[in-house]
């Protein structure tokens, strides 16, 4: 009989819909059962605290997409590992395209022309006949993508070799990162932290980007010079940045994002695990995991992710 444990803040919402879809021969084990489990469903962070007790584990299904804390060539790496896809697609794009609207319908200024009691009536912008360029286009870029081509934008996508989404006009790889850049209105990072993506977004990609150019991370910090992206804000070789992930988190008081212009932050919420969501990939992926076959979402340790 498989045994889980349910490894997250959110353990108990989690168990009800595990237990609700009457998942046929699993056992929920309580919370302090590690030696137990062969099965393991929570948050990478608690998973990897508790590894070297999970002496039975044959499987680890992730609630989040990133798996940092599990890639530590240190660790063991004698199990599945599985993360969520899927689902965080739609929420990036809410988040994404709200910045770009934000910044193309200019809400700000006229938020501040209001507090002022001033008649602003400059012209708008539009997103139609913009171009996004998209680094990294797994699942969350397609999905971005996609909504780009909503809004009548050109898409271009940065990617290692994939070259599946449809929504992509043109893609680009390896040495054409700069000839990728050039001519961008908005730059996404939806990268996750690899060796091969750390501080991509350098100060050759930042200088190859014109000046009206937005940038937005919703992938890894650790994709971002950051001193390179404020000096680039600072010096206004770039229109803005909006940032919700960082190098450190959480961001340090004392760091200068706080006050560098024309970056506007948020704290790793652009899209949030929903239990529900979340434990509809766990559930269909046991049925695989029992019946013997190939498991959705399987993580590769060597390229993390």
């Amino acid at each position: 009989m498989p045994t889980l444990l349910i490894l997250s803040r959110n353990a108990a919402e989690y168990r009800r819909h595990v237990e609700a879809a009457r998942l046929p021969g699993l056992e929920i084990l309580p919370p302090d059962h590690f030696s137990e489990a062969e099965i393991v469903f929570g948050e990478p962070n608690l998973i990897c605290a508790a590894l070297p007790q999970l002496t039975a584990l044959q499987w680890a299904q992730s609630t989040w997409a990133g798996v940092e804390p599990l890639l530590n060539p240190d660790l063991r790496r004698d199990y599945q590992l599985t993360n969520a896809r899927g689902v965080f697609g739609g929420l990036m794009s809410e988040y994404v395209f709200g910045y770009l609207l934000l910044h193309e319908r200019k809400m700000l200024p006229r938020l501040a022309a209001q507090l002022r009691r001033t008649w602003d009536a400059s012209p708008t912008g539009t997103l139609r006949g913009k171009t996004l360029g998209l680094l990294g286009v797994g699942s969350i870029g397609a999905e971005l993508a996609r909504t780009a081509k909503f809004f009548g934008m050109t898409v271009r996508g940065f990617t290692r070799l994939s070259e599946t989404c449809p929504q992509v006009d043109q893609y680009f790889h390896g040495p054409d990162l700069l000839r990728f850049a050039a001519g961008l209105d908005y730059l996404v990072s939806v990268l996750p932290n690899t060796t091969a993506t750390r501080q991509l977004v350098g100060a050759n990609l930042l200088a190859a980007l014109p000046a009206s150019a937005l940038f937005i991370n919703v992938g890894r910090g650790s994709a971002v010079d950051e001193s390179a992206l404020i000096h680039a804000l600072e010096t206004e070789a770039l229109a803005g940045a909006v940032l919700d992930v960082f190098a450190e988190e959480p961001l340090p008081v004392e760091h200068p994002f706080w006050q560098t212009k024309n970056l506007l932050l948020t704290f790793h919420t652009s899209a949030p695990s929903f239990p529900l969501e979340i434990s509809k990939i766990f559930i269909e992926n046991y049925a695989r995991y029992v019946a013997g076959s190939a498991l959705w979402y399987c993580v590769d340790f060597e390229r993390g992710y």
